[in-house]
């Protein structure tokens, strides 16, 4: 297996009117996105790889002159990866609402000349998606080999296979779910809070102020990142080691770092708040608390997913507790029921919801497998 190597960031740009679910429009955007292998000539042979919350179109590979700034999945995608780059034309596309290069809060409203901040619409996951199909249009993709995702990814996928039933082949939904629970609900509005009650927030327009709510992004990250590992990672990785053990092992009795756990939260929430934008945060989970796409028909997934003709992979993880494997079993028995061919798989991992992201054996082998038996259906 080899890397994909150097790659370059592409853009598109379109000045058509493109109407969001809320009833707002957006007249004016750009989507930032990349591409890894070769279309063939039959264009049959596209994969799109929908990204997750805090992720982008930089899906694998490097960027020339920084050796670490690997693509959030390049141990997926590549040459003789899971998804291989030798076989299959990966598409990466950062979503509308982002800070990474697709229209967003940090960007000109063309109204007034000033960056949107608050002012920039609300975004479902289905925007996305009818985002993606111009994408694809402008391609000359008609149809996909597959549509993949992980977390809020894996929503996409589905909500390809529902609103663009014979515009792909193969939808992959990995750690992922029909609908968030109320408790991920819960945990999402207190993320917000904590970026809306930020002082330097400044209403969604602190680009003005020169500032950046970075308490408010550091707490939100803090939470959320409780949100993607196990208690069994957290027990094993941190446990109730105490920061200073090594030279007092004792308490502080103060507010400050005890414990290990603590210290490493916020080094992950000091590190997001210096490269994620805070209008972004709360755009892309109020995505995540609206996706229901069984809302339209009275709660009942099975009616929801009954237009869908794709062939579809579902992948859960035990100990994932955001995204837990019961939510993965409602949509394949939904589709069971709709009679379509289903793959599931139930990796026993631990390492939570983040288990998608990372290096396991059974994991990968089974997503090599199924693109294998893509590539021979392409072949035939």
């Amino acid at each position: 297996m080899g890397s994909i190597g150097n790659v370059t960031p592409q853009t598109m740009h379109f000045a058509e009117p493109l109407r969001l679910q809320s009833g707002s429009q957006l007249a004016d955007y750009t989507l930032m996105y990349e591409t890894y292998g070769e279309l063939n000539a039959a264009r049959s042979n596209a994969v799109l790889v929908c990204h997750a919350l805090n992720a982008s179109h930089h899906v694998a590979g490097t960027y020339e002159g920084d050796p670490k700034s690997a693509g959030w999945w390049d141990n997926m995608v590549g040459p003789g990866k899971p998804l291989d780059t030798n076989r299959f034309f990966v598409i990466g596309v950062n979503n509308l609402g982002s800070c990474f290069g697709s229209t967003g809060p940090m960007h000109n409203n063309p109204a007034t000349g000033k960056p949107y901040g608050a002012a920039f619409p609300l975004v479902t996951v289905e925007d996305w998606v009818a985002a993606q199909a111009r994408l694809a249009d402008r391609l000359g993709i008609e149809q996909f080999a597959a549509v993949m995702g992980g977390s809020l990814g894996g929503m996409q996928a589905l909500a390809w296979s529902i609103m663009f039933p014979v515009r792909l082949r193969h939808c992959m939904v990995i750690a992922s779910t029909p609908k968030l629970s109320a408790q991920n609900i819960a945990f999402n509005d207190v993320a917000r809070q904590a970026i809306l009650t930020d002082p330097d927030y400044h209403g969604g327009d602190f680009y003005e102020h020169g500032v950046v709510p970075k308490n408010g992004l550091k707490v939100a990250r803090m939470v959320g990142h409780i949100t993607y590992l196990s208690n069994d990672d957290m027990a094993e990785k941190f446990g109730r080691k105490l920061r200073n053990a090594a030279e007092t092992n004792e308490y502080a009795f103060d507010f400050g770092v005890d414990f290990e756990i603590e210290s490493y939260l916020r080094y992950q929430g000091d590190k997001f708040s210096e490269y994620f934008d805070a209008n972004t945060y709360l755009l892309i989970t109020k995505a995540l608390d609206y996706f229901d796409p069984a809302r339209s028909f009275n709660g009942d997934l099975t009616k929801a997913l009954a237009s869908t003709a794709a062939q579809f992979m579902v992948v859960s993880f035990t100990t994932d507790w955001r995204f837990s494997p019961e939510r993965s079993r409602e949509i394949v028995e939904a589709l069971v029921s709709n009679r379509r061919r289903v793959t599931y798989a139930e990796i026993d991992a631990p390492h939570g919801h983040d288990a998608f992201l990372l290096e396991d054996a059974r994991y990968m082998n089974i997503v090599r497998a199924y693109y294998d038996r893509i590539w021979l259906e392409e072949a035939a």
